[in-house]
Order: structure tokens, then C-alpha cells, then sequence
């Protein structure tokens, strides 16, 4: 990955970065960063020294079809690891799992705490599963990592990507032994998840938003559909009143037609009323003496 798409990545994006300093240069460790792009899992490992293994959703794994195929064979060859979605914590599981087998073979880990990709740029609230317990499980330091800009790269809907500098910070480790066997305390990883986030949104500058992303998401995918309903609605209301407006005329017009006098009739009417002042100029005229 680092010689095929990192190199070109690097030549064509020019990534700055900043806090290289922080990431050790063996032992194990958590990259927890905030998630604006698909092109995430690819800048940070880019600028990195060392490999870093992210899990993927295992859709990536099991699409079928050519591209599907190339896909995952991309996935299987940079290290990425599937986890299976389904289920209530089946997600959350998986990814503990897999977390705390890449920290025990002294690797680094990359996880999004939030879970999901931002909708809308700003920073949403962590998921206290996968990110705290595999921290408190390994005692392996967390280091908080900001990607800046990535989601300008190519926003949705977009097939081609933008030329333009994104940027990545990573923060100094954070320890979390002081909470060592407590990783199935509801509160401490709430507190955990909740201080990585913190320590994320000062390095990225983003708006927090105290809510899930998967909330938000479908919170904006509701307004989306509502609203789109109320358009589909306003048409049909528009093409109602139109229909309506044109029997309302048709009606109108074939009423006046009804209550118009008979062309045949209208013309001697017309005629009486010429002859009537003709005939009373000659009568005057035969008494003037």
C-alpha cells in the first residue's frame, strides 16, 4: 500500500503533518481519530513509518462481482480486517477482538471512535465500546489523531477527487492504566471514549455534536424524506387545484353557452330596431309642409 497508492498519494495531495513525533517507533499503540472520509484509511497510513491496521466493515470482504472481488482483495492486502455488522454488538465485539490482537502482536491499531463517517464535518460523540476496552484490556497508550479537511477531497456524489492539502495531527499518547481492570465499567469507558474525544476536537477544531453520527445520519435522512414527501405532496396538491380550475372553466363555459339567445333570433331583433327610426323619418316627412 505504502509503495503502489501511498508514494502517489503523498506526491499528488501533499498531505502536511503534523506530531509525528508522537507515535513511538515500535510497541504497540492506539490511533484513534475522528472519520470524515473513506480516504482516511489511506492518508494516515501514508504518512506513517510503520503499518497500521484498521478494521473495515466486512461488506468490503463479501461484495460480489469484479469490482467486489477487487475490493477486497485491496482490503486483504494492505492488513484491513473485516468485522461483521450484524447484530446488536456484533460490531463492537468483533472489533475488540480484533483490536486487542493487533496491540498483542506490538502493532498499531486504528479505530474511529465515532463509529461511522461524519455526515456533515463535525465531530460526533464516541462509541464507548471497541476504542476504551481494547485500551484498558492491553494498557496500550491511545493516541489521538485529527484528519483535517479529507472529506473536501471528494464529497459525496462526486466521482472525481479534488487536488487540494489535507491535513493530519496527532496528538501526544494519552495513559489510561490508572483505570486497569476496570474495562467493564460502564462509567470508566464512558470516560475514556469522552476524554479521547475531547482531546480529538481540540486537534481538529471541529463543532462537537453530543450525539451518535449513526443518530445523526438518520436523523438527516428522515428530513430528507420528509421533506421530499412534502414536495411529492405540494405537486399533487398543485395538480389537484389545476384539474379542478380547468372543470371549474370548462363548466363555466358551457353554462354561457346554454343561456346565449339563438343566433337567428338576435339578427331580426336587430333588424326591427334599424327599420323602426327609418320609418318615422318618412312619416315626418309627409306632415312637413
Amino acid at each position: 500500500m505504502k509503495f503502489s497508492i501511498g508514494g502517489p498519494l503523498k506526491l499528488a495531495f501533499r498531505p502536511w503533518v503534523e506530531g509525528l513525533e508522537n507515535i513511538p517507533a515500535e510497541g504497540p499503540a492506539i490511533l484513534a481519530s475522528n472519520h470524515l472520509s473513506f480516504s482516511d484509511s489511506f492518508f494516515l497510513p501514508a504518512v506513517l513509518e510503520r503499518k497500521v491496521t484498521f478494521i473495515a466493515k466486512a461488506e468490503y470482504f463479501t461484495t460480489p462481482g469484479i469490482k467486489g472481488r477487487m475490493t477486497a482483495a485491496f482490503f486483504k492486502g494492505v492488513g484491513q480486517l473485516p468485522v461483521d455488522r450484524s447484530g446488536a454488538r456484533g460490531a463492537g465485539e468483533a472489533a475488540i477482538k480484533s483490536g486487542i490482537e493487533v496491540i498483542e502482536r506490538g502493532e498499531l491499531f486504528g479505530i474511529y471512535p465515532e463509529g461511522t463517517r461524519s455526515p456533515d464535518g463535525r465531530l460526533y460523540r464516541g462509541k464507548p465500546g471497541g476504542l476504551a476496552r481494547v485500551a484498558l484490556a492491553t494498557g496500550a497508550p491511545v493516541i489521538p489523531v485529527a484528519m483535517i479537511d479529507t472529506e473536501k477531497i471528494q464529497p459525496p456524489g462526486k466521482l472525481m477527487p479534488k487536488l487540494m492539502r489535507p491535513g493530519i495531527r496527532i496528538g501526544k499518547p494519552l495513559d489510561f492504566s490508572r483505570y486497569s481492570g476496570m474495562e467493564h465499567d460502564r462509567f470508566v469507558l464512558r470516560a475514556v471514549t469522552d476524554e479521547v474525544m475531547y482531546e480529538i476536537m481540540k486537534l481538529s477544531g471541529q463543532e462537537y455534536v453530543d450525539i451518535y453520527a449513526s443518530a445523526a445520519k438518520r436523523q438527516i435522512a428522515d428530513a430528507a424524506k420528509a421533506e421530499k414527501d412534502a414536495e411529492k405532496a405540494a405537486r399533487a396538491a398543485l395538480a389537484q387545484a389545476e384539474k379542478q380550475a380547468a372543470a371549474e372553466q370548462a363548466g363555466a363555459e358551457q353554462a354561457g353557452e346554454q343561456a346565449a339567445p339563438p343566433a337567428g333570433s338576435r339578427g331580426e331583433d336587430e333588424g326591427e330596431g334599424e327599420t323602426g327610426p327609418a320609418d318615422g323619418q318618412r312619416s315626418g316627412s309627409q306632415e312637413r309642409p
